[in-house]
């Protein structure tokens, strides 16, 4: 019997500070996965422009847009329509007084099927989110599109596994990770690609479902009230099985269009068979709701 399979896609690549240049980059890469036969396909974290969160300034906020009328996602709307796949655009939104990193997810006939706000909000050395990004106020989403019921999520969400299983509880089918992540300014000891893996394979191992995570490469070095900042991405894109299992990934220098297939209707049977979903204990898990640990 023909299940319902689906393939997904990773792009990667290095971002200039030149919108119209990443934006042609990421339509080039969109019809390369098109070729390969790719339904679903993921763009990198605010692929815009460079990664301007190394830095706290205000003339970074005329970054922004409003997500009505957006001209990435429109153009991005025109592009899903034409090759018939799904298009996730992440995006620096601006909506009145309020900013947030946002990802539009647009269907494979050009529609807008809503927005999805990022919930977790990092803050440190090279990554200093806060100043420019209100938490997410939309909740985790699915969004059901026309191969897959999709859950998004955007980088410092993946380390967060309620998130993941907060979309695969409302029924997403696979998970999407746009991130942008690299070395640590503070300590250029410190390379966590392997555990930022290790993070997300769990995620799609305890969940059963796929994941596809979209990482930028390259040196981006932004100018701060202290001297430059430099972040080098280190890429390490992959998509994961329901297993965990990682079945494609890319290196940390090299442009990339990562393809997966999967066949959603056998994975779903494993999903129901194995029983995380049938043994969960909602009752027990109180603590959760709360920040340190006690019981509401």
């Amino acid at each position: 019997m023909e299940g319902r399979r689906v393939v997904v896609s990773a792009l990667q690549f290095a971002c200039t500070d030149d919108v119209s240049t990443n934006v042609a980059t990421a339509e080039r890469l969109v019809r390369a996965a098109h070729s390969k036969g790719a339904n679903i396909i993921l763009i990198q974290e605010l692929f815009e422009g460079y990664y301007f969160c190394q830095a706290q300034r205000e003339d970074f906020f005329q970054r922004a847009k409003p997500y009505k009328n957006h001209p990435t996602i429109m153009r991005m709307q025109k592009l899903a329509k034409e090759l018939g796949v799904v298009i996730p655009v992440s995006f620096f939104e601006e909506a009145n007084n309020a900013h947030y990193n946002s990802v539009a997810m647009i269907d494979a006939n050009g529609t807008d099927l809503g927005l999805y706000r990022k919930s977790h909000i990092p803050d440190g050395p090279g990554y200093q989110e806060k100043f420019y990004f209100n938490p997410g106020d939309t909740g985790f989403k699915v969004f059901e599109t026309k191969f897959a019921k999709i859950g998004v999520a955007i980088c410092w969400d993946q380390w967060f596994p309620e998130a993941a299983r907060a979309m695969v509880l409302q029924g997403a089918e696979i998970l999407l990770y746009p991130t942008a992540i690299g070395s640590e300014p503070q300590d250029e000891g410190l390379d966590s690609r392997d555990h930022w893996k290790r993070v997300m394979q769990g995620h799609a191992g305890a969940n059963l479902v796929p994941l596809v995570a979209s990482n930028r490469i390259g040196k981006e070095i932004i100018q701060t009230e202290r001297g430059n900042s430099e972040i080098t991405f280190y890429g390490n894109s992959f998509i994961a099985g329901p297993t965990g299992e990682i079945v494609a990934t890319a290196d940390d220098r090299n442009h990339a269009v990562l393809v997966a297939e999967f066949d959603l209707d056998k994975i779903k049977a494993k999903r129901h068979g194995w029983g995380v979903f049938r043994d969960r204990r909602p009752d027990l898990y109180k603590a959760l709701l709360t920040l340190d640990g006690s019981k509401p």
